[in-house]
C-alpha cells in the first residue's frame, strides 16, 4: 500500500506502522523497485542509511528488497545522520538513499534520495518514482543484486574536521542536545575529540522522542538546551534536529540566534577565505545576509526554499556556501550538501579564536526585524495566496517563484505552501520591529479571512 501524497517536492514523507498509515512495507519494497528502475541501477550498487526511528530498520530492509529483486546492489551504512549519508555518497561515488523524516513525528518515516557526489535528484525523478510505485508490480530482475555493510563514521568525522581550523581555540563549554536523534551518534565522534566541556542533552537514540520533537524551528523544543546554558554558562549551545542535518545555535545568554544570523557569520568567513565568492539564500532568508555579501564583494543567487534546489544551485554556480532560514547549511567542501555539524563546527572554530560571546558575535550580523515562521492550515492555498496579492497591490515588488513574495525598500513579505506539510507558511522581516509586527498582523488577518470560504 501507498498513497501518492507521500511524495513531496523534494523527499517521501508518510505515516507508517500505525492505524491510519498512508504507506506500508509492500509500499516501501515498491519504491526500492522504482528507485533502480528510474536510475537505471540493476547491476550497480547504491549506498543507504537510516535514522533512529522504529520502523527504521523495517523500512530499509523492505527497500533493499524492492531494490535488489531488480538487480541493484545494496552498501548498507546502518545507522547514519543524513549528512552522514550525503559523505558516505560523496566518497563512495555512489547514488545515496537516507530513511529519515527529518524533525516528522515519531509515526512518519521517510526517504531522502541523491545522485553519486550527494547531488541533489529532480523533481522529475521524484514524480517517476512516484508514478512506478503506484502502478503494477515491477518484474524482477533475472540477477538478484548483492549486499554488504560499510561503516563510515569515523571517515565522516575526520572529514569535517579537515574543512573548519579547529586549532587555538579557547577552551569552551557547550550544550548540545540532540533531541534523541542521530546526533547522539554523531556528536560523540565529531565534537568528542575537540577538548570541549560538553554538556549533553538527549543523546541517546530514541525514535519515541520522549522528551521533545526533534524539530528545532518550534520555540518549545529549544526550551531544555535555552536552560541548560543558563544553568551551565556555556559559551553556546547546539540543537540538532531528528536526523541532524540541521543545527540551531543558542547564545551564552539562553538566546536564539537566527539561522539567517547564522548564514551571514558563515558566509564572511568563506568569502574572507575566497573572495569574490558565490553565496547561495533562499527566499526566505534574511536581507542581512545579501548586505554581508554585498560588502564583502561576493555574489548571491537565491533559490527556492528546500534542500533539492539549494543544492542544485550551489553546483551550477559553483557556490562556496549557501544557508536557508531552516537552518540547513550547504558547503562546496561538502558537495554541495547540507550538513549542521560542519556549520557548527564553523560556529565554534569563529567564537573560539576570539574572546567576544556568542551574542555580540551574532550581533555584528544582525539589524532586520523578523516574525520567525508562522503556520496557519488553510483549506485550500490558492484563493489565500490571491487575497495576499491584492491585498499589497502597489505597494511593492510581487514575485511568485515560490509562493507569493513582497518586496518594499526595507520589507518583505513571503506566503508560501510547506513542503512537506498541509500548511501555509508566513515569513516577514523588516528593519524595525513595529513595521514587522504591523505588516505580520495583517497578512495574518488576511489569511484568516478565508476560513469562512
Amino acid at each position: 500500500m501507498i498513497t501518492a501524497g507521500i511524495f513531496k517536492a523534494n523527499d517521501i514523507r508518510g505515516i507508517i506502522g500505525v492505524p491510519g498509515a498512508e504507506w506500508d512495507l509492500d509500499g516501501v519494497r515498491a519504491v526500492g523497485a522504482a528507485f533502480v528502475r528510474v536510475f537505471g541501477l540493476a547491476g550497480s550498487e547504491f549506498v543507504q542509511g537510516r535514522d533512529m526511528r522504529v520502523t527504521g530498520e523495517a523500512v530499509a530492509d523492505a527497500f533493499a528488497e524492492g531494490a535488489r529483486a531488480q538487480g541493484a546492489s545494496v552498501v548498507d551504512a546502518g545507522l547514519t545522520s543524513t549528512d552522514e549519508l550525503w559523505y558516505a555518497s560523496g566518497t563512495l561515488g555512489l547514488h545515496g538513499v537516507q530513511f529519515t523524516a527529518s524533525h516528522n513525528p515519531a509515526e512518519y518515516n521517510g526517504v531522502k534520495f541523491c545522485l553519486p557526489g550527494a547531488a541533489p535528484v529532480s523533481a522529475e525523478a521524484l514524480v517517476e518514482m512516484r508514478d512506478l510505485a503506484l502502478g503494477a508490480p515491477q518484474p524482477a530482475a533475472s540477477g538478484r543484486g548483492g549486499y554488504r555493510q560499510v561503516d563510515v563514521l569515523d571517515g565522516y568525522a575526520a572529514h569535517v574536521h579537515s574543512l573548519v581550523d579547529l586549532t587555538g581555540l579557547r577552551p569552551l563549554t557547550v550544550v548540545v542536545d540532540a533531541g534523541n536523534g542521530m546526533a547522539g551518534l554523531t556528536t560523540p565522534a565529531v565534537l568528542g575529540p575537540l577538548g570541549l566541556d560538553l554538556v549533553g542533552l538527549y543523546l541517546e537514540l530514541d525514535g519515541t522522542f520522549p522528551n521533545h520533537m526533534p524539530n528545532p524551528l518550534i520555540p518549545k523544543n529549544l526550551v531544555d538546551a535555552q536552560a541548560a546554558v543558563r544553568e551551565h554558562r556555556a559559551d553556546v549551545g547546539l540543537v540538532f534536529d531528528g536526523d541532524a542535518d540541521r543545527c540551531f545555535i543558542i547564545d551564552e545568554r539562553g538566546e536564539v540566534v537566527s539561522p539567517s544570523v547564522v548564514t551571514a557569520m558563515i558566509a564572511s568567513q568563506e568569502l574572507a577565505r575566497e573572495p569574490g565568492g558565490t553565496i547561495v539564500i533562499n527566499k526566505i532568508t534574511s536581507r542581512a545576509v545579501a548586505e554581508v555579501v554585498d560588502a564583502l564583494d561576493g555574489t548571491l543567487v537565491t533559490s527556492r526554499v528546500g534542500h533539492t534546489s539549494v543544492k542544485a544551485h550551489m553546483a551550477e554556480h559553483d557556490a562556496v556556501f549557501g544557508g536557508e532560514h531552516s537552518a540547513h547549511y550547504y558547503f562546496r567542501d561538502f558537495w554541495g550538501a547540507d550538513t549542521g555539524m560542519l556549520a557548527a563546527l564553523h560556529v565554534l572554530a569563529l567564537l573560539g579564536r576570539g574572546s567576544a560571546p556568542m551574542s555580540e558575535l551574532a550581533a555584528r550580523f544582525a539589524g532586520w526585524e523578523a516574525s520567525g515562521e508562522i503556520n496557519t492550515t488553510v483549506p485550500a492555498v490558492g484563493p489565500v495566496l490571491d487575497r495576499v496579492r491584492a491585498a499589497f497591490a502597489g505597494r511593492g515588488t510581487i514575485d511568485d517563484e515560490d509562493g507569493v513574495t513582497i518586496s518594499g525598500d526595507d520589507w518583505w513579505v513571503n506566503v508560501r505552501p510547506s513542503n512537506t506539510e498541509p500548511l501555509l507558511r508566513l515569513n516577514v522581516e523588516a528593519r524595525d520591529g513595529a513595521r514587522m509586527a504591523a505588516l505580520r498582523d495583517e497578512v495574518r488577518a488576511v489569511i484568516r479571512g478565508g476560513d469562512d470560504e
